[in-house]
């Protein structure tokens, strides 16, 4: 399956991209860039919710520069993967271990016998919460994470139980398949930058938006309750006081002090507890640090750097 192009966010060279089937017979598109001569391993790049593999194409350069091989894949129900509604806008998944099941997919399907060891995760938002359940179980597949933004719990009281409780009511009532109250079918990235809750940078945001109008089928607009129901039931198991203190993967969380899509304070608190991890807040930046501004970038890297060895731990 060919990955899209345009003039302002070209492939990277060397990619090799298709598709792979899970277990339960979701069709997901993967792409891989091998790394340089003097390998110093793989980073797998997970996506956040209504993201691509595109949208990564400049953090996929930036891991080329340091040494690194690359791989992705698009999560089930986004992207070039499979999609189980009739709506394809509809942001959609049964539970978020179907996202695990992604993982494992990937992992041995394409990353142990393709992707050159010691491998690390570099995940955002959506993708740094299956990433934490990940680690939590105790699946070793990755010698280090480093979660952007991860989805650990919403600002405010958007989890609260009121909230839960409708959200699994209108699940059970049979309506899954909807989107959420207030949620539309306007693909996300579409919007005006003024007013976006994404990124400060309008170089990076029209870049994104791009993407999607030249391909509008990888783009995906508002979650259905199904979706909400899973991902509010996966950040209230975050909140159990041994959560992330079970978690004995090395883990280095960022976060933005302008974040209005996660909670910031969340991440603090969780990061806390962890008993191999530790976290830095970049000021100014918001959501979408790796689409941010450089300044805010440069603050990633540069922790990136110091997390991220070249040789496995374990």
């Amino acid at each position: 399956m060919t990955l899209v192009s345009i003039p302002a966010n070209p492939v990277p060279e060397g990619a090799i991209s298709g598709t792979i089937k899970t277990p339960d017979g979701t069709e997901l598109r993967f792409a891989r860039w091998p790394g340089p001569a003097g390998r110093k391993g793989t980073v797998c790049v997970f996506t956040g919710r209504t993201e691509q593999i595109e949208k990564y194409f400049e953090t996929v350069r930036d891991l080329q520069d340091r040494g690194f091989a690359v791989a992705m894949i698009d999560w089930r129900g986004q992207g070039h993967s499979a999609r189980r509604l009739r709506d394809p806008r509809k942001g959609y998944v049964r539970n978020f271990a179907d996202y695990e099941v992604d993982v494992e997919t990937f992992v041995r399907e394409i990353v142990l016998p393709d992707c050159p060891p010691p491998h690390f995760a570099l995940a955002h938002s959506m993708g740094g919460a299956v990433m934490l359940r990940i680690a939590h179980s105790g699946k070793r597949w990755f010698d280090r994470m480093v979660l952007s933004a991860p989805m650990i719990d919403l600002p405010g009281h958007a989890t609260s139980l009121p909230a839960r409780l409708l959200l699994r009511a209108m699940r059970l009532a049979g309506q899954g398949g909807r989107y959420v109250p207030g949620g539309n079918d306007v693909l996300a990235n579409t919007e005006p930058f003024v007013g976006n809750k994404l990124t400060s940078d309008p170089v990076r945001y029209a870049r994104n938006a791009a993407i999607v109008a030249e391909d509008p089928t990888l783009g995906l607009a508002s979650p259905t309750i199904a979706w909400a129901d899973t991902a509010f039931r996966t950040m209230h198991g975050f909140r159990a006081a041994q959560y992330p203190s079970k978690i004995r993967q090395p883990i280095l969380m960022m976060a933005a002090s302008h974040d209005t899509i996660v909670s910031t304070a969340a991440i603090e608190e969780f990061a806390y507890h962890l008993r191999a991890g530790s976290h830095l807040v970049i000021a100014g930046a918001k959501h979408e640090i790796l689409q941010e501004q450089d300044r805010y970038r440069q603050q990633f890297w540069a922790a990136f750097d110091a997390f991220v060895p070249g040789t496995p731990l374990f």
